[in-house]
């Protein structure tokens, strides 16, 4: 019977890699790796056989001229695969690691340093993931314990995929602009404009729609190094709206700066609105916007473990002990260390300021 010619073309693709022993391969590969042998030949003299298992096909060519090549393992039962070994050799050359599926998220202690980053240094934007530019505010990233970003946004239909991130805190704060984004379990589309924020809980399936022009949003992960993966199998919007569900104990929040009620900031000369992260991440994190209030400013530290700031306007001058004086305008940012004695001095009328801190809640002592 002649072959249907409407029904689509079957497709395989493979790891080709060389072997020395193909016939010492044979049980390394079915019994220790424990994958299926789907094919061998030639019958008197077996020079390449196929194997099949943990989504992957492997050629094995005993003829192919190349340098040995290496296999990683991911599962959920490490201890189960090659009895517990996490590397191995096989005998015709081929390197495997075995690894878990989903290791823990690792949270590297805190490099604690005084920080000053300025928009004037002329710091480079990065393209990043779906086209948006990246100027990294924090470049020792503090050890490796936070990531925090100055991103610009393409305006127009962004080529974004569902996906999430592996973190452990993540915080997309609008200060210009704005975004639309779709998350999972939060309903219909969600806009960002100007002084509004989203924490993306860990793990949450998002995805980023559309921006208008001129969008710009400072992003904080913790910690610095995260995976991002797709999710092909999702469709958003979801069903079912859930706005209490948690991930790892946090909740998904979407703050506005409209209506926003503010009151006394940590530090006199200021006050500031709190936008609920440390109640909705049970104190992971805190994120306020601070303005100029009553009072003058006076020096201060504390013991947060990582406290960031982004000016979003006007001026300020930041003092801290043993250092010269930085006037700091829009786009500058800054990180100050526990213990650490500053000034916020001399600000104009119009100064906001993003801080956010690891923990949500810390004390501050007057110098």
């Amino acid at each position: 019977m002649p072959k249907d010619q409407t029904a689509p073309a079957e497709t395989r693709a493979e790891v080709l890699l060389p072997t020395t022993d193909l016939r010492a391969d044979l049980p390394f590969f079915t019994k220790a790796l424990k994958m299926r042998l789907d094919m061998i030949y030639p019958a008197d003299n077996p020079a390449i056989a196929v194997f099949s298992g943990h989504g992957l096909r492997v050629r094995l060519d005993q003829g192919h001229k190349a340098a040995p090549g290496s296999l990683r393992i991911l599962t959920d039962a490490p201890d189960a695969v090659a009895e517990g070994q996490r590397a191995l050799t096989s005998p015709g050359g081929t390197r495997v690691a075995i690894d878990e599926l989903n290791p823990p998220l690792v949270l590297p202690p805190t490099q604690h340093a005084f920080v000053v980053r300025r928009l004037a240094d002329q710091a480079p934007w990065v393209i990043g993931r779906a086209g948006m530019s990246y100027r990294d505010l924090v470049p020792s990233r503090l050890g490796g314990a936070i990531i925090a970003s100055h991103i610009r946004v393409p305006d127009g239909k962004i080529p974004d995929m569902v996906h999430f991130h592996k973190v452990g805190f993540q915080l997309i704060f609008c200060i210009s602009g704005w975004v639309d984004v779709l998350y999972e379990d939060q309903g219909g589309m969600r806009r960002l404009t100007a002084g509004d924020c989203f924490i993306q809980p860990p793990q949450i399936r998002h995805r980023v729609m559309e921006a208008g022009q001129g969008i710009e949003v400072i992003e904080i992960g913790v910690p610095a190094e995260h995976v991002t993966e797709i999710d092909h199998d999702m469709t958003l919007p979801t069903p079912v709206e859930r706005p209490d569900r948690e991930w790892d104990g946090q909740r998904f929040v979407h703050n506005l700066a409209k209506g926003a009620a503010w009151a006394p900031f940590r530090l006199p000369g200021y006050q500031a609105r709190d936008t609920t992260i440390a109640a909705n991440t049970k104190n992971v994190a805190g994120v306020q916007v601070v303005r100029r209030g009553e009072g003058k400013p006076a020096p201060a530290r504390h013991d947060a473990d990582i406290l960031l700031g982004f000016v979003m306007g006007g001026q300020m001058t930041l003092r801290g002990e043993g250092k010269e004086p930085y006037r700091l305008v829009r786009g500058d940012a800054f990180v100050i260390p526990p213990g650490f004695v500053t000034t916020w001095d001399e600000p104009t009328e119009d100064f906001e300021l993003l801080e956010v801190s690891l923990p949500g809640r810390f004390t501050t002592t007057l110098a």
